[in-house]
């Protein structure tokens, strides 16, 4: 056994197609196949079950392949251990953010990142909590960018600001009256919602204390994947929408009809975190990614642990 052998059975579950994994390892379907079975040979199990159809991993083999990405992460620490000892910010580091936080916060580190840190490769990849978590745990990725808590005990959270939200209306709505939007102003509008699997729409939800989504009528057939798209549908008149603060810089502010203002209600914020395996070596590159993070924010969000400022009388943007 090998970590050739370990690096084919995980591609292998990844993929669960043996020549999909083949091309990913950059080895013919073969010489992996036969590799595979060799290994299933030398252990005296079957790590996958083959039929015409499909591939699938035996419970046996599910155990198997999380001890061999423990012992590809251990080999990989071993690398970067090295490559530390010269320099402990260089080489990929691979970050998972949610939709509703990515187009928004990435235009404000990368240019700074690749100025201040060149040494770094930073990949990104965009997707929801649950999707994210689960790579997180496959060793797919190396942090996230979260904005939900995370409970896991494998996992660690460094907390970096917290967000408030906006509401959002269009501009004929009768907010564009008021000053300060309360709880109570929420209670008779139409909530528009992005669709389930965005930590934003149960957040909205928390926010205007609504237990659960509306499952008949017009506004269960109005449920967003993104968060332009919802706008776009608040500047139609269908309703209104919460839109976390770092949003506000979005393209969508101009010329959408659609008028923004913070929300007058305690804690009506999310708090976003950096959250990573507790065995991650790497630390010093998270800290300094978390670094430029906090640097590059607008005053629209707070950090956390700093200490929050006397709040000035809020305006409304459109």
């Amino acid at each position: 056994m090998n970590l050739r052998d370990l690096k084919y059975i995980i591609a292998v579950a990844e993929s669960r197609h043996f020549g999909k994994a083949a091309q990913r390892c950059f080895v013919s379907q073969p010489t992996l196949s036969g590799q595979i079975k060799k290994l299933e040979d030398e252990l005296g199990i079957a790590i996958f079950e083959r039929t015409n159809r499909s591939v699938e991993i035996t419970p046996v083999g599910e155990e198997i392949v999380a001890l061999a990405r423990q012992m590809m992460e251990q080999a990989d620490a071993i690398e970067q251990l090295a490559r530390a000892h010269h320099d402990p910010l260089a080489g990929p580091l691979r970050i998972g953010a949610i939709p509703t936080l990515s187009p928004y916060l990435m235009p404000l580190l990368l240019a700074p990142l690749k100025k201040q840190i060149p040494q770094m490769q930073l990949i990104l990849s965009e997707e929801l909590t649950d999707a994210l978590l689960e790579r997180l745990h496959d060793h797919e990725i190396d942090a996230a960018l979260l904005a939900t808590p995370v409970e896991e005990q494998e996992f660690e959270t460094l907390p970096l600001f917290d967000e408030p939200f906006w509401v959002a209306y269009s501009r004929d709505h009768a907010f564009y009256a008021k000053d300060r939007i309360k709880l109570r102003d929420l209670a008779d509008e139409n909530l528009l919602l992005l669709a389930e699997g965005h930590c934003l729409a149960d957040q909205a939800m928390d926010v205007c204390h609504i237990e659960e989504r509306q499952t008949h009528g017009g506004l269960a057939d109005l449920r967003a994947s993104s968060l332009e798209t919802l706008i776009q549908l608040v500047g139609a008149g269908y309703g209104i929408t919460l839109v976390p603060a770092l949003a506000m810089r979005g393209s969508w502010t101009a010329g959408s009809g659609v008028v923004a203002q913070p929300l007058a209600i305690a804690n009506a914020s999310r708090r976003v975190a950096l959250v990573f395996r507790r065995s991650f070596p790497r630390r010093a590159a998270l800290q300094a990614l978390a670094g430029i993070i906090l640097d590059n924010l607008p005053n629209t969000v707070t950090h956390v642990g700093k200490r929050k400022q006397t709040k000035k009388k809020s305006r409304r943007k459109s």
